[in-house]
């Protein structure tokens, strides 16, 4: 089996407030917004 290496991914600023922004804006639940983005829920709410 081989390893697999996790990578952390950086969201800068931009992309943070966008994804609140939608979030707020729009009235969307939180899960539904961070599969529009292609991002796990857990790291919207982080």
């Amino acid at each position: 089996m081989g390893v697999r290496a996790s990578r952390k991914r950086i969201y800068d600023a931009e992309f943070r407030e966008g994804a609140v922004r939608i979030a707020t804006e729009t009235g969307k639940p939180i899960p539904e917004v961070a599969e529009d983005l292609g991002i796990h829920p857990r790291t919207l709410h982080s």
